[in-house]
């Protein structure tokens, strides 16, 4: 009888699966306790210099002792991390994350698939979840989407489609120089700057993206878009693109997609939609209404790790026209040759309708996320922290020394404290909230004024949240101007 198969010496598997079954245990128990017991710790905290210093050592050369590095993050890494996670953060828009979709991420690491094709059941995971996205947005069978690290990815992929709709095939041998036509595309101040660095990566140019003004709601001006693209087809421009938005970055606005569509339709153009956080609004019957025209749009990009509360990351595109989609990524390469059966079946592989070759199993987490909770819990949530912004703006307008400086869309509040040189002390005091740990927003600019910004995106976060965020605000308010 032939010996027990023994392990190649080089493998990097452990010799005792006893000992890191146990590790592991201890370590998922104390990610659960992190997560139980986040109220009870600062939402962030800096970072002492003597931490910072542990992690310029040398590359390590020899072996080095799992439960020791477990320590290691558990004393000097998770507790000086942005913050997220907690009840308290309201900085920027970064969603808190679930148990079950950290558990999910889990098994995908064990799994350890590569997404960029192949026969292989992870990738009908990953087309099961683009069925529902198509069902979520009204798109037809016939859309393509796929999962990429944020909408970042997803507003450049939704460029390159509609330059290659602008300019034909040819654009992927030839580039944009060997055209005639000098594209212009469209959006609106308020729009996150990834829109511009698209047009940058996609070779067109920062400068061919033309930035419309505001109305008072902060969205974008339909008059001043319309006039904008007339002037250029009369300056020999071919208008391509139209990109709105469902959630300023800023205030929360979301432009007029409905007109936006009925635009874009008149005029031929390419009605692309950065949805990052807004887009899953979708979830909500309360917010939905306010999306409408999004199932008009010929591409939505979207993050699943805001709203949708999947763990970092999960970025989404959507394209209506599912075939231009592959046609403008789709390799023909001889090692990525298809075959009707076997492994290399299962055309055509997600790498077809981007950039990426190799992917992790994204779509697991969010499978695990949307199965667990449902759609209509998740849309409640969603809800939620509406409801937390309207509770927040009434608290600040009951309040003598706060001012509101923009208005409530959705969920971002821009608020200051009432002094002189308040531009200079509000940003001192969300520096204060910061290193206070008890809540750590963001600041932006609004009508040339600093605001300080609360994105409320958690799910955890309640009303004892908001009330600390405010009751903090007034204190390092009245302390800073007492020392001017």
């Amino acid at each position: 009888m032939d010996p027990k198969p023994q392990p190649p010496q080089s493998t990097l598997d452990p010799a005792d699966w006893h000992d890191i079954r146990a590790q592991g245990h201890r370590m998922l128990d104390d990610m659960f306790d992190y997560l139980e017991h986040l109220r009870e710790r600062p939402v962030w905290q800096p970072i002492p210099q003597a931490v910072r210093d542990l992690f310029h050592e040398p590359l390590p050369r020899q072996p080095g002792d799992l439960a020791a590095l477990h320590a290691s993050f558990m004393q000097d890494i998770l507790p000086y991390a942005v913050g997220n996670a907690h009840p308290g953060f309201m900085g920027w828009v970064h969603g808190g994350g679930t148990p079950v979709g950290m558990l999910a991420d889990m098994l995908a690491a064990g799994l350890n698939a590569n997404l960029g094709g192949r026969d292989q059941m992870p990738v009908e995971v990953e087309r099961q979840v683009v069925q529902w996205v198509r069902e979520l947005f009204g798109f037809p069978a016939s859309a393509s989407g796929l999962f990429v690290t944020g909408t970042s990815m997803a507003n450049l992929i939704g460029v390159l489609v509609a330059r290659t709709a602008a300019l034909g095939l040819g654009v992927r041998q030839h580039g944009i120089a060997a055209g005639d036509k000098r594209l212009s595309a469209y959006t609106s101040a308020g729009a996150h700057g990834c829109i511009a660095q698209a047009m940058d990566l996609s070779g067109l140019g920062m400068a061919s993206l033309r930035i419309i003004p505001m109305n008072e709601r902060y969205e974008m001006d339909l008059a001043a878009l319309e006039h904008r693209i007339a002037a250029d087809r009369a300056a020999g421009f071919t208008p391509f693109f139209i990109a709105g938005t469902a959630g300023t970055v800023d205030v929360g606005a979301i432009d007029d997609l409905r007109a936006l569509a009925d635009i874009a339709h008149k005029e031929k153009i390419w009605f692309h939609i950065d949805g990052a956080y807004g887009a899953l609004g979708m979830l909500a019957p309360d917010i939905a209404p306010r999306l409408a025209g999004i199932e008009r749009a010929d591409s939505i990009a979207f993050d699943f790790h805001k709203w949708g509360q999947v763990p970092y990351d999960a970025g989404f595109i959507l394209v209506r026209d599912g075939a231009l989609h592959y046609d403008t990524f789709a390799s023909p390469a001889a090692y990525l040759r298809r075959e009707s059966c076997g492994l290399a079946g299962g055309s055509p592989w997600p790498c077809d309708f981007g950039p990426d070759l190799s992917r992790g199993f994204r779509a697991l987490k969010t499978w695990f996320t949307i199965k667990a909770y449902g759609a209509e819990k998740l849309g409640q949530s969603i809800s939620a922290t509406c409801a937390l912004a309207r509770y927040m703006q009434t608290g600040i307008e009951q309040a003598p020394m706060l001012e509101l400086l923009a208005p409530v869309s959705l969920n971002i509040v821009c608020f200051g404290y009432r002094c002189a040189d308040a531009d200079k002390v509000n940003a001192q005091i969300a520096v204060d909230l910061q290193e206070s740990g008890i809540a750590a927003p963001s600041t932006t600019t609004v009508n040339g004024r600093l605001a300080i910004r609360a994105a409320i995106i958690n799910h955890r976060t309640a009303t004892s949240d908001i009330d600390a965020l405010l009751q903090a605000t007034i204190a390092f308010g009245e302390a800073r101007t007492q020392t001017i």
